[in-house]
């Protein structure tokens, strides 16, 4: 997520044709070319900073439709919380720690509650720090979310807020620190490669996706999940509209999740765009003739995972590839997903919607790819041709290991603990009769269905 600043400049060219088929107005006639390119960078992040937090919309149809009736309130209030008490956990420390000036190669440690600065929407010649805030508030709020859909139908909702708190007030900020935000791994190389992670295939969504693991492997599977011989069972979605709607809706919003991640209004916007749809639908692709073969049907859920499978793992390689790459990695991360799902059902780890598989493997997909597929300096690399397949060696592959290691360790033991910590004091999972009872009404005290009701007068 580091914007090609320099390569702006030579492009501005085009935007001073802008400048003067602008009226000639006061404030107009003072505005220089690049003060008109650095207007528009902020804005197209704003937008695309929009298309992201739709996703969240995408997500919450996704879960409630790959589970039960009787959870479906409870599914879409766990997003909600995502969005209300991730975004204001950011604001209060997550920001800080993530960006914030002064602290270390392991922390930040300024910014907090957005203070600090003189003026937080002055552009300075780049984003303003609103602009930044903004668009990464939405990320984080997504790194969280991903957990709920694996963690679903059992989690008590208090034990769910505390949970979103801590993930986007502390463990995903201080990933961001020391990648994006210039700290631990950013200062690591192996012979010329840095790490990279254009969008956040690790950053996101594998913090997102390992999150997802730990709570379903503390929480345990949901009951009548698998039989006595542990033999898995199907517990099938309610309302497969609703899960792929929500894919379509997460499609659209990673052209704000990728492009955005330019940070700048430019040319490689589209390229990296054009390489988001073609992952995606090549995912889509190869899920469907990998389950047909599988399981006899092309089923339209896991094709629907396969989509966002293929939208994962080209979220970290989406700057740095061509079209045809990005296809390849795309139809292997739909391939990936379908045995990932039956990889985790066979070893009784209960994930209703598949969310470990699709962010969490395919995220370690995405982000290893780089070190195979690179061919263009995407503004991390520092130098073409960086992937194995393009004379680059092996050196940028170790080194997106190495970052990969990194952070699986930081959030499997902070998550560890997390849980661990919530487990003993309020208590993770609900009871066995609310949990077949649906919690729906017993957490929110409404069920997300119910029929027509006609006040009678005495």
């Amino acid at each position: 997520m580091k914007s090609r600043a320099l390569r702006i400049i030579s492009g501005l060219g085009g935007t001073a044709a802008l400048v003067a088929l602008t009226p000639s107005i006061g404030f107009a006639q003072e505005l220089t070319p690049y003060d008109v390119q650095v207007v528009l960078n902020n804005l197209w992040v704003f937008i695309a900073g929009i298309l992201v937090f739709f996703m969240q919309a995408g997500f919450a149809l996704v879960e409630a439709g790959l589970t039960r009736a009787k959870n479906v309130v409870n599914i879409f209030a766990k997003n909600m919380a995502d969005a209300i008490v991730g975004i204001l956990a950011f604001f209060a420390t997550g920001y800080a720690f993530a960006f914030g000036s002064g602290g270390s190669k392991w922390l930040g440690s300024g910014n907090f509650f957005l203070g600090g600065f003189d003026d937080y929407s002055a552009f300075d010649g780049g984003l303003s720090p609103a602009t930044t805030f903004f668009f990464q508030a939405v990320f984080a709020a997504t790194a969280v979310t991903i957990a709920s859909g694996a963690m679903a139908e059992r989690t008590k909702f208090s034990a769910y807020l505390v949970f979103s708190l801590v993930m986007c007030a502390f463990i995903y900020p201080v990933v961001v620190h020391w990648t994006w935000g210039g700290g631990l791994i950013a200062q690591m190389s192996i012979g010329d490669a840095v790490y990279s992670d254009f969008a956040g295939s690790g950053i996101v969504h594998m913090v997102g996706g390992i999150a997802a693991l730990m709570g379903a492997k503390f929480l345990g599977p949901r009951i009548g999940k698998y039989a006595a011989d542990g033999t898995p069972r199907a517990i099938p979605g309610h309302n497969i509209p609703f899960a792929i709607l929500g894919v379509f809706i997460l499609w659209m919003g990673w052209f704000g999740f990728n492009p955005g991640s330019e940070l700048a209004a430019d040319q490689y916007v589209m390229s990296v765009a054009v390489n988001t749809m073609i992952a995606a639908a090549a995912g889509g692709l190869f899920s469907a003739i990998t389950i047909w073969f599988k399981a006899g049907k092309p089923d339209v859920a896991m094709v629907g995972n396969g989509a966002l499978a293929g939208l994962v793992a080209i979220t970290a390689p989406c700057g740095t590839v061509d079209p045809l790459p990005a296809a390849l990695i795309g139809g292997i991360g739909g391939i990936i997903v379908v045995y990932s799902v039956y990889f985790f059902d066979k070893i009784k780890i209960d994930d209703p919607v598949g969310a470990i598989s699709v962010h969490g493997v395919c995220g370690i997909w995405g982000t290893l790819s780089i070190g195979l597929f690179a061919k263009y300096d995407d503004a991390f690399l520092g130098r073409e041709d960086a992937g194995l397949f393009y004379g680059g060696g092996v050196d940028q592959l170790l080194m997106q290991a190495v970052m990969l290691l990194i952070i699986i360790a930081w959030v499997t033991i902070t998550t560890a603990i997390l849980f661990s910590i919530i487990k003993a004091t309020i208590g993770l999972r609900v009871s066995a009769e609310e949990e077949i009872e649906g919690l729906d009404v017993i957490e929110h005290g409404l069920a997300g269905y119910s029929g027509d009701s006609v006040a009678v007068g005495s």
